[in-house]
């Protein structure tokens, strides 16, 4: 298959028709005889900017012919400065393409043995003739390249380029079928011929096998492993809810007691349903933004898990009956949504080996390992020490933060010092939930995305995204100083921030009582906020749930800003939510910038919604002659009104009585022994489904539990906000919405009051 990687040739004669000029260019002409492509330039330019070429480039040759290479004796000369630099912004990021200098009349003695360590040959023009010298160069240039492919994805390009016809599924037979129909030809234009080819089904023996792991998707599993460094590593092609589940029916039976984060992905809590688990759980601290803070340190404590275990019915009766049987798993998210990091070694410390297996869901968290700025704060990486007795499990999901595609996830293992684990019973959960059928574009992207984590161009790639999101929140906070008295938004996070450079680590690290976070007295050290993550804060709602007399509700904004091309991750009431991945650049973070500028405008000028909000206008046309400040108003109003910030965050944070186990509740809702019940009855009821409201998108309550007085008003508030701005509305899943007699009726499912036995 040929990729496009151009040799990259700088030399500011390049154009020139002196004699220097005319040899670059048969030299470039002599490269692209040979069949690959020349990229010309006449100066560095900016040293960072030409340096990303990297990724695009198969060689750099650098012309050092440019009499500013000349110094006096004993001094360096501003070319070999910039030379130097640009070496450095090359091999901060890529350690192994081959870069070459050439000259006339320059020589390896002019240039300082720091850089020179760093070529792949020095070219002295005239002594070789052009078309040898291009040979040499495309020589290194391809060894570099065909380095660059890790196993699977190799052995799939391999296979979709051999021409070999396609007897098996999937039925289209690499993108023929599609070329029958013409709205088949629209797919396969759309989508191309390399990833139809691609798309192929696992008895395909060269590319091995998912399900068992062997051929080239185990030597990629490896490859991954060694990256990561995992003592195991598993690639998921259905997502990190998939994962999880796979490390849950590895480990857990029915009736273990079982620990878990309550600031959990449903996918733990589906978990729990489906291995017949007795869940205990861990509360995490919340601020009156709705933001999800961490569980304090206390909690891990094993005397306080033992209190939790003590005071559940269902947990006591299964320590009654196995009095020395271990808590089966613990499961924490790390880390939360909004970027807080756990310091993993503290948790192991005081944990000990009161839980027989950890498990992090890490699947916001892949990147952490490649920097040193996260050291600690993640489950399994360099230098980590291993637990005596529990196995640590990761799961996460590459498509979030790094590059692979949409439910590219994988699972990594740290066996303990006196356990290791057995794969062939692994497999056996992990061929409970994976496909027989895997798609080997996710697999290939699971490849891709660890082998460009590789060193070092995963740290360069890291440290990228902090930087573009410190230069962002500089951004944010520049505009603020600017504006004086008029009202802007916040970016979430500490209140000190360098002025240039890196993030030094403490500086983000959660201090105990600060006012910026809420979170009350944290552990020394424990909590560490990840700046990619990015929390913008609207005008309106304090730290402490008090509410201002104006205010901008987050759901306006980012209507708006997706009316305006700019989408978020995630909008709580007076905050929405952004992340800087390894993918987000400079001009995306500034149009966010100017998109909120334009946004501030409109609402200081109070436009009417048909302009400012077109889309959005012709859906919902009452809102028509609303101007944007007057719909802030009325729907602060209304938060306002009902102290909504207090009344979420207690939500969380209030008592949830377990009434039956999960897997009984859940059965209750197979066997059809449910009634669907109205909100104003719900109070004391048992749920028989997950209720979660979005944002933030945690499950509020879990079959088996029972609804009490603070749920219920949160829920008839959703309804009534529901009915006086449409196109507004609390998205509560679990919640049933339903036409009777013209009148729209709320509803959950719940166990009939008959079949409550456990």
């Amino acid at each position: 298959m040929k990729f496009r990687f151009p040799v990259v040739i700088i030399d500011e004669d390049f154009r020139s028709e002196n004699t220097s000029g005319l040899g670059i260019r048969a030299l470039a002409h002599a490269i692209e005889q040979e069949g690959m492509e020349v990229l010309g330039a006449t100066s560095y330019g900016d040293l960072s900017s030409f340096a990303q070429q990297q990724s695009r480039a198969s060689a750099f040759v650098l012309s050092i012919d440019d009499e500013e290479f000349v110094s006096e004796p004993g001094e360096e000369s501003e070319a070999v400065k910039a030379l130097r630099s640009f070496m450095e912004e090359i091999r901060f990021r890529n350690s192994d393409i081959p870069i070459f200098l050439y000259g006339e009349t320059r020589t390896s003695r002019h240039i300082p043995n720091d850089v020179l360590r760093e070529l792949h040959g020095f070219i002295h023009m005239f002594e070789d003739t052009p078309e040898f010298v291009a040979r040499y160069i495309i020589r290194e240039a391809k060894q570099y390249l065909d380095g660059l492919m890790p196993p699977f994805f190799r052995a799939l390009t391999d296979y979709a380029q051999d021409g070999s016809y396609s007897w098996h599924c999937p039925g289209h037979s690499g993108g023929v079928a599609f070329l029958k129909s013409p709205v088949g030809q629209m797919f396969h234009q759309f989508f191309g011929e390399n990833m139809l080819r691609a798309d192929v089904c696992n008895s395909v023996d060269e590319l091995g096998q998912l399900l068992d792991h062997t051929g080239p998707v185990a030597a990629s599993e490896r490859n991954a492993a060694r990256i990561f460094n995992a003592d195991h590593l598993f690639f998921v092609t259905n997502g990190t809810s998939t994962s999880n589940k796979m490390v849950w029916h590895a480990t857990v039976a029915p009736g273990d007691i079982v620990v878990v984060d309550r600031n959990c992905h449903k996918s733990i809590l589906h978990s729990i349903i489906m291995c017949g688990a007795v869940p205990v759980f861990l509360t995490p601290t919340r601020n009156h933004y709705g933001i999800i803070g961490p569980i304090p340190l206390d909690e891990f404590k094993p005397e306080n898990i033992m209190k939790k275990i003590e005071a559940n019915p269902f947990a006591r009766e299964a320590l009654a009956k196995n009095p020395n049987k271990k808590p089966r798993i613990l499961t924490i998210t790390q880390s939360t949504y909004d970027g807080v990091l756990y310091n993993v070694d503290m948790i192991k410390e005081v944990l000990g080996d009161f839980i027989d297996t950890l498990h992090f869901d890490e699947a916001w968290l892949p990147h952490a390992t490649f920097h040193d700025f996260y050291h600690g704060m993640h489950a399994i990486g360099r230098d980590r020490p291993r637990s005596k007795d529990p196995m640590v499990f990761a799961t996460q999901s590459t498509h979030k933060l790094l590059a692979g595609l949409s439910q590219a996830s994988q699972i990594l293992v740290q066996e303990s010092e006196t356990r290791q684990l057995d794969r062939h019973r692994f497999n056996e959960a992990y061929l409970m939930h994976t496909s027989t059928s895997p798609q080997y574009a996710i697999i290939a992207s699971c490849d891709i995305a660890a082998a460009m984590m590789e060193a070092p161009g995963g740290t360069a790639l890291v440290e990228e995204s902090i930087s573009e999101s410190l230069d962002f929140r500089r951004a944010m906070r520049k505009v603020d100083d600017e504006l004086g008295d008029s009202w802007w938004f916040k970016v979430w996070g500490p209140e000190f921030l360098a002025d240039e450079g890196m993030a030094d680590r403490a500086d983000w690290v959660l201090k105990a009582n600060d006012r910026w976070h809420g979170f009350g007295n944290l552990a020394d050290g424990f909590n560490l906020l990840d700046p990619i993550k990015a929390t913008l804060i609207t005008p309106g709602l304090d730290v402490d749930g008090s509410f201002s007399e104006q205010g901008i509700p987050a759901a306006i904004v980012t209507k708006y800003l997706s009316e305006h091309g700019v989408i978020v991750e995630k909008t709580g009431l007076y905050s929405f939510f952004i992340m800087f991945t390894i993918g987000i650049t400079k001009g995306r973070w500034n149009t966010l910038v100017t998109e909120l500028q334009q946004f501030k405008d409109a609402y200081d000028r109070n436009q009417p919604l048909w302009r400012t909000m077109p889309e959005f206008v012709a859906k919902f046309p009452q809102y028509e002659r609303v101007g944007l400040r007057d719909l802030c108003d009325q729907i602060h109003g209304i938060y306002k009104a009902n102290d909504v910030a207090r009344l979420t965050t207690e939500m969380y944070l209030s008592d949830m009585e377990p009434a039956l186990k999960p897997s009984k509740a859940y059965s209750k809702m197979a066997h059809r022994e449910i009634e669907r019940v109205s909100i104003d009855e719900l109070e004391g009821r048992i749920t028989s489904i997950l209720l979660t409201p979005y944002p933030p998108g945690i499950p509020l309550l879990i079959p088996g539990e029972r609804f009490n007085t603070t749920i219920v008003k949160y829920l008839k508030f959703a309804r009534d906000f529901n009915e006086r701005f449409p196109g507004f509305e609390a998205d509560i899943h679990g919640l049933v919405v339903e036409h009777v007699d013209g009148v729209k009726t709320y509803y959950v499912d719940c166990v009939t009051t008959d079949s409550t036995e456990n």
